[in-house]
Order: structure tokens, then sequence, then C-alpha cells
């Protein structure tokens, strides 16, 4: 073999040797990239756990319907109502994300693996409480108002990273209409999230005032303060309630919602800038700032509210509540608990449960 081509052979070993040593560079560096920044840089706040129905899936159908939830022990009764309801009036694919804490996970994989929902779609979530640190005040009066859960509606696409759009509802509701009817309506374009207007309806303005309460911003703001006076907002703008949610996740990233809300959480946990309102409420306020004037409206069918508030059952008919899509017991009578206008028909789609932990209380005054 001539001296050249000994070179060439020597070249080509030596070249080989420095591919294979890149490639495995390349890999290394691969890892090192996913463990330091695994999901694009976004470390989720919770665990998650998931049925049957979801466990396989890699990627979310378009077909899907993502409803989230929450889930406290002492309300899992409401969580059930709410599901079945759901689930009952509907042939759509619905998803379900039930947010809760750890000792309410065993109770409602029991309740709902061992009755009629074990077929639904779901997934278990675990809400960290760590995430309020600093953005709640700690003033006993405000406890109650305070529970973590409440804020869940906060962190939406941190919870359903994998969709576009999703609604969210509060426990105390039946859905009555098809969910994916609420599911498309159209939101305006740039706006994150609709609501249901406290204005939308005269019934809805007669039980808000009949309880103490108000439909505009007044109720629920101090515009005494003057962080609430920069914003010039108008105190008479109607409010919106919060108990259901159409998002458009995209939108809620793109202009960093979930960071704007915590910033006036942590303002009000220092300066007090809506605690002491006539409303009582710590989590619709800053709902209320962020999506001023920058929100979408939900057909007042689809949110009849204040079930709850003594004195509903004198002003919306039997008829009426047939009609509606959605019937939202907001306020203090619950209908497992005391007495609340048409418990009847929270009570025909409760299902009992299976651990005997969970009895709707019946509380009749004479």
């Amino acid at each position: 073999m001539t001296l050249r081509r000994v070179n060439g052979v020597l070249l080509g070993l030596l070249a080989v040797a420095i591919l294979i040593i890149v490639h495995r560079n390349l890999l290394n560096l691969s890892d090192f990239l996913d463990r330091e920044n695994p999901d694009d840089g976004q470390i989720l706040p919770f665990e998650a756990e998931l049925s049957p129905g979801v466990r396989q899936m890699t990627e979310r159908k378009r077909d899907e319907i993502p409803v989230l939830i929450t889930a406290t022990e002492d309300r899992l009764g409401a969580v059930i109502v709410a599901m079945n309801s759901v689930s009952r009036n509907s042939k759509a694919n619905v998803v379900f994300t039930i947010v809760t804490l750890n000792d309410t996970v065993d109770h409602l994989k029991a309740w709902i693996s061992k009755t009629t929902l074990k077929n639904v779609k779901y997934k278990i979530v675990i809400f960290q409480p760590e995430l309020l640190n600093g953005k709640i005040s700690k003033d006993p009066k405000m406890l109650e108002a305070a529970k973590p859960l409440t804020f869940a509606r906060f962190y939406l696409p941190m919870y359903i990273p994998e969709v576009e759009k999703a609604i969210y509802l509060d426990d105390d509701v039946v859905v009555q209409g098809d969910i994916q009817e609420l599911y498309e309506i159209n939101l305006k374009p740039g706006h994150a999230a609709a609501f249901s207007d406290d204005c939308d309806s005269a019934s809805a303005k007669g039980i808000v005032r009949g309880a103490g309460n108000q439909n505009n911003y007044m109720g629920f703001l101090d515009f005494k303060k003057e962080a609430i006076k920069k914003l010039r907002m108008k105190a008479n703008t109607c409010s919106f309630n919060p108990g259901v949610i159409v998002a458009n996740l995209t939108e809620w990233k793109n202009q960093n919602i979930t960071q704007r809300l915590e910033r006036w959480m942590e303002r009000n946990s220092r300066e007090d800038l809506y605690s002491n309102t006539l409303a009582e409420s710590i989590t619709t306020p800053p709902l209320l700032i962020v999506f001023y004037k920058r929100h979408s409206s939900i057909n007042p069918m689809w949110h009849v509210r204040h079930l709850g508030i003594t004195g509903a059952g004198n002003r919306y008919s039997p008829q009426y509540v047939r009609t509606a899509k959605l019937l939202h017991w907001n306020g203090h009578y619950k209908p497992w608990g005391r007495t609340s206008s048409f418990s009847d028909v929270w009570d025909q789609w409760f299902i009992p449960d299976p651990t005997g932990k969970f009895h709707p209380v019946r509380r009749h005054t004479d």
C-alpha cells in the first residue's frame, strides 16, 4: 500500500471518529436541554391523574370540549351534580379537568368510579396553595372567601396547556343545555374571556339589589383608593359574574392575564383595594380590573344565577328555570345544604355517594 493510500485511510478514520464524537455531544446536549427546559420552560403547579378514557391520549382532539371545575371535600356532591348534568345533556366529547386538593382525591375517584360517571373523561389536578403566598390577605374575616380553590380560574392555561379554548364552571351549577352551544360562542377579536354581565336581565338586577349587593364596579372596588382612581374606570360600569367563563387561552397567555391578576391580588393584600367592599369578594375584583371593557358576553340563559340568594324563588318562575340552559346557586343558600330555591332541580342530577360520606342536608324553616 502506498504512502498516499495510507494517509487517505487514516484521514478517513479520523473523520469518522470526529463525527462520532460530535454526534454523542449533540445527544448529550439535547438530554441536558430536556432536563433544564421541560415543557418549554413552563413549570406546572400541579400533579395530574388521568381517567382511563384519556390516559392514552398524546394530543387533544379538535372535537373535545375542555371543562374545568374545582372540587372541595365539603362540596363534593356539587361537583358530581355539575358533571352529571353536563355529560347527560350533551353528546359532545367533553373532557373534565377537576382541580382539587390532596385530601379529596381518593373520595372523588371512588365516587366517580363506582357510579354512572365512570364513563366520563376526566383528569384530576392537584392545586398547590403555595401559588397564593403573598397574594391574599391573612385577615381571619376573609378566610372563607380566600379558600385556595376559588382562585383556580386564574390559572386556566396552566391546567389545560394544550388547548386554545376552554370552559370554567363553578361547582354550584346545573347545566340543562348542550355544553357545546356554550363552547361555540364567538369571542370578539382580542378578548381572552366571555362572562355574563350583571346587567343582562331585569330579574338578575332585582335579585342583586334585593340582596343588598350591587351589579356594578362600585360594589366590588374601593374607588376612594388611589390605585383604583388611577385606572379611570367608571364606577357605574356593569360588573360580571365569573362563575361561568368561556376562555380563549391563546389570548389569555398572550396578554399575560394570570400574571396581571396576581399583581392585583398582591396589591390588595398590601393596600386593601377591595376586601371591605359591599360584595365581600376577593376573587371577582381582580377579574373586573383586568377585563374592564375587554371581555365578550355570554347569553343570559347560559348563566341564570342568584338562586342561592334569599327571594330567588319569588323572582324566577318555574317555567323560566326549566328553560334556562345553566342554573347557578351563587349566594349563601346552596341546594345541598340550607333551604334554597329550586333545590328539587338540583336533586334530579345528584348521584348518591357510594362511600356514604356526603349527604344533602335539608334544613326547612317553619
